[in-house]
């Protein structure tokens, strides 16, 4: 093996533009933990890879994440961002503005959001507190077409438990939920699934 395995693997992260690492430092100052770099671009591969069109993102904060998806969409295509804080949300409006592609930022918590939205969407990223990640399963089948992505930011927390078990014994899903080290993420060891609706 590698000495220092993880010493090498934190360098191994593609450094990121100069205006997200601002919006990094931006969300850092306003107690929104960001994906960091590593998972950034992991969203932006899996956006290309998919060749995604329709995205959600359920807890934008200030758009940091949003934005690492924006880049694997070639331009093309619609980002819908769900944000709890109006302020957090206007942020996130003024940041995706040039992103590329079309965007729309709604206010409100999942349980608001998440129940008005219609189907079908490509990827679904999930971050929002933990304890909601099991009510926002079920939406995240019904919204997500067959052979979309959801993807869950922050399977290690403890809140997160009663979703992970839920995502493993989910018939709607195929899915596998990572140990990972992500550099620049919060915190850096964390928990990540990824899932596929079937």
């Amino acid at each position: 093996m590698i000495p220092d395995l993880q010493g090498y693997f934190r360098r191994q992260t593609r450094p990121q533009r100069a205006e997200l690492t601002q919006l990094a430092i931006a969300a850092a100052a306003d107690g929104i933990p960001t994906i960091g770099p590593q998972l950034g671009h992991l969203l932006t591969l899996l956006a290309r890879f998919g060749a995604v069109r329709r995205a959600l993102d359920v807890g934008a904060g200030n758009g940091y994440s949003a934005l690492y998806l924006a880049a694997g969409m070639g331009g093309e295509g619609e980002i819908i961002a769900v944000e709890r804080q109006p302020r957090r949300a206007a942020a996130a409006r003024q940041n995706l503005a040039t992103c590329g592609v079309k965007t729309n930022v709604l206010v409100g918590s999942a349980g608001e959001v998440l129940p008005g939205l219609a189907a079908p969407f490509d990827l679904v990223l999930l971050d929002i507190d933990k304890a909601d990640y099991r009510f926002a399963l079920d939406h995240c089948a019904r919204l997500l077409r067959a052979g979309g992505l959801l993807l869950a930011d922050n399977t290690g927390f403890a809140d997160a438990e009663p979703f992970n078990a839920a995502l493993l014994a989910d018939a709607r899903f195929c899915s596998v939920n990572l140990l990972c080290l992500l550099p620049g993420h919060s915190p850096e060891c964390d928990g990540l699934a990824l899932a596929v609706r079937v």
